[in-house]
């Protein structure tokens, strides 16, 4: 099988590594690297397997799609997540194993990569082996949890920057139309303020109205009531002077000759009455 250029490039800078051992203490260059990377000191001496892969990856430029891990159970869940995980081995893959032969990648506790396949057995390169060598080992499957694939991560990478592309523009904001008038009609504040009016127009009305509103009171008790009177019949050779009576003053007014005497002009209410022509005047 070809190698893809990731592959390669990850290949040559591990296999520029074969024979290396750790120093005491479990100090190596690469768990050194790693500690300053991720500023820890705790990983100077810590199991080196997937460090050195991240150190390896970082050299050959390919980081982004090997991945930059310590713990080997982490570092198979991003594979997972990126879509990248396999079940088959091949040339540059890294190989997830689990000594105690189970499948999930809860216990997974070393990593190495994959050099080459031969029949049932996987031919590979790992760190931290034979207590402390970087060296080539030939592998059953058995113990193997799943594989993950560097070319996979890029490829899908590739395709999701390619599905963004893909998403529609944004139409043009249209032009305003020239504005109008008319346009403020059927707006939330053209409709308060129409109620506002409506409110104020209805309160003025009602408050004209009850001011408006007369009442008519019954005349004192004891005010008297002027009644209309039958003019009485002319006697013969004679005629009756004529008095028009005010119903609404009760006063005497107009042609009566009594009419205009001074005590009549004090506002007191008189009553018409009748005197026969040859009554004598008081």
């Amino acid at each position: 099988m070809a190698l893809d250029r990731i592959a390669e490039a990850l290949l040559r800078e591990v296999r520029q590594e074969l024979g290396y051992r750790e120093k005491g203490g479990q100090h190596t260059k690469f768990g050194h690297w790693y500690a300053d990377r991720v500023q820890d000191s705790q990983y100077r001496n810590a199991p080196w397997c997937d460090m050195f892969i991240a150190w390896a990856a970082d050299r050959a430029g390919v980081a982004d799609y090997v991945g930059q891990f310590a713990w080997t159970p982490s570092h198979a869940v991003w594979f997972i997540k990126q879509g990248a995980w396999s079940a088959e081995p091949e040339p540059g893959a890294l190989v997830f194993f689990d000594w105690k032969g189970g499948k999930s990648y809860k216990g997974v506790d070393h990593v190495g990569i994959v050099e080459r396949v031969s029949g049932e057995k996987i031919h590979t390169i790992e760190a931290n082996v034979d207590r402390v060598w970087l060296k080539r080992k030939v592998r059953e499957t058995d113990k193997v949890v799943g594989y993950g694939l560097p070319r996979a991560v890029k490829t899908n990478a590739t395709l999701t920057e390619i599905r963004s592309t893909e998403l529609p523009f944004a139409s043009a904001p249209r032009q305003a139309a020239p504005g109008s008038p008319f346009d403020v009609l059927g707006t939330p504040q053209a409709l308060l303020a129409a109620m506002v009016l409506m409110t104020v127009v209805l309160s003025l009305r009602f408050t004209s109205r009850r001011r408006g509103t007369h009442r008519r009171f019954a005349p004192p008790w004891n005010a008297p009531h002027p009644t209309p009177r039958q003019p009485a019949a002319a006697p013969s050779g004679g005629r009756v002077p004529r008095a028009r009576v005010s119903l609404e003053a009760g006063h005497l007014e107009a042609s009566h000759p009594e009419a205009s005497h001074p005590e009549a002009s004090h506002g007191r209410h008189l009553t018409a009455t009748r005197r026969r022509p040859y009554e004598p005047k008081p």
